[in-house]
């Protein structure tokens, strides 16, 4: 039962490591791609989470090990998890989060270090898992710019429909909205495509792919995450064109897709953090 609770434990810290590290570092992207504001408490807040699921991540590690909580404050288990990619990763997360949360205080020169800091954040995901497992360097490539891809989608999500929000900042949630939808146009397909590559490389047969649990868990991502560029199209197509005409509706439909799209990618990463957390990959 025990240890039961760990993975449950494991599985909700997995989730809030990357709600926390994606939405934190796709916030201070968007800020900086699209000129937005108010956004420093948002970067912050996701941060900080990121951190905490950081630390409590590397401390249910060392239970694991023992087989018991006294193992989250063995220094000798903790030790021997430092010098291994666990350690080194805890390390990257720590430092990189703290210096995007540095860089929100320091003005306009500071977005630029909590850019950095969100980069090597985010590349920090891939340092550990099913796909650094494979030392295959263009997975490892595809996978940080699939990440920073999904990062950037989800730090947009909030700021627009907060700008969304007011009759005050109609115009600028359309522009906001009209950019986001050309860089999502190129984005979209290739995060189809890296999608499709990386489990291919991951489950490596259909058969694997429909018997499997990691298969199948695999195959729920995939379709919440094909519910996306229905979103995306009614935004760019319909809703963001309604705003920049005046239409209040198109506020309202706006506000009500990106809410929607927020549902889809919480269970996305909830899907990610069983895959990550608790199934094993096909042999």
């Amino acid at each position: 039962m025990m240890l039961d609770l760990f993975g449950l434990a494991a599985i909700i810290t997995k989730f809030a490591l990357y709600l926390g590290v994606l939405t934190a570092t796709g916030t201070v992207l968007a800020t900086r791609l699209f000129r937005l504001d108010r956004t420093n408490g948002l970067a912050a807040a996701f941060a900080s989470l990121g951190l905490l699921a950081t630390i409590f991540a590397f401390l249910l590690r060392g239970a694991n090990l023992t087989g018991d909580a006294s193992g989250m404050i063995d220094p000798e288990m903790l030790s021997l998890l430092w010098a291994t990619p666990v350690g080194t990763a805890f390390m990257a997360r720590v430092l990189s989060l703290s210096l995007l949360i540095f860089g929100l205080f320091l003005g306009r020169i500071g977005i630029w270090i909590s850019v950095l800091g969100g980069v090597i954040a985010v590349g920090s995901l891939g340092q550990v898992g099913h796909i650094a497992d494979r030392g295959v360097l263009l997975l490892d490539m595809t996978l940080m710019i699939h990440l920073l891809a999904i990062a950037l989608w989800i730090g947009i999500l909030t700021p627009l429909r907060r700008l969304a929000s007011s009759a005050s900042s109609f115009a600028d949630a359309a522009t906001v909205g009209h950019q986001f939808g050309i860089i999502a146009s190129v984005t979209v397909p290739g995060l189809i495509v890296a999608g499709v590559y990386m489990s291919y490389q991951l489950v490596g047969s259909l058969e694997a792919l429909t018997e499997t649990e990691y298969g199948q868990a695999l195959i729920i991502k995939v379709l919440l995450v094909g519910l996306l560029p229905a979103f995306a199209a009614a935004n760019k197509l319909r809703f963001v064109p309604a705003l920049r005409s005046g239409d209040p509706l198109g506020a309202s439909h706006l506000s009500k897709s990106i809410l929607a799209e927020w549902l889809i990618i919480i269970a996305v990463l909830g899907t990610t953090a069983v895959l990550t957390t608790n199934l094993t990959l096909p042999t």
